[in-house]
């Protein structure tokens, strides 16, 4: 135990930056790429230790989302009928996803597409392919970012 007060506050300010910061623990991710889902899965579960809710596309999430309260959304820009950003849209339209950051996964690189998503409100953007060992990680980073 630290007996100088100003050691103990610089104590909590360098080496506890996130006393008091929610814990990340469920993620809802939707993804229309059967393997990339379970990709995203297995290292969410598995390395991250995250509880996920994973859906197919942006009309099976819609009819899910009022009844979950996932802590982050992972979304997929491109998908087959209702793509990432019109899936976006509608969740910020229900209740209580208006602050729950919602991160895109896209394989689009080009530095006008990511601006176009982060204007668009979202907490980041993740490129595809993702790193399975390293994306809990990312993710972590983000949610420090945005919660923190």
């Amino acid at each position: 135990m630290v007996q100088n007060p100003i050691l103990e506050i610089a104590f909590c300010v360098f080496f506890r930056p996130n006393v008091g910061m929610k814990e990340l623990h469920s993620i809802m991710h939707v993804e229309d790429d059967p393997d990339i889902r379970q990709i995203a899965r297995m290292s969410l579960e598995l390395v991250g230790g995250f509880e996920v809710a994973q859906f197919e596309s942006g009309p099976a999430v819609l009819e899910q989302a009022a009844s979950l309260r996932p802590d982050m959304v992972l979304l997929d820009v491109m998908m087959s009928g209702m793509d990432g950003e019109e899936t976006y849209a509608r969740l910020r339209q229900i209740d209580g996803y208006a602050t729950v950051p919602i991160v895109f996964l896209t394989a689009k690189a080009s530095r006008v597409d990511f601006d176009r998503l982060r204007v668009l409100g979202a907490a980041d953007v993740i490129l595809k392919p993702f790193d399975p060992m390293t994306l809990p990680e990312q993710i972590r980073e983000i949610w420090a970012r945005v919660a923190g």
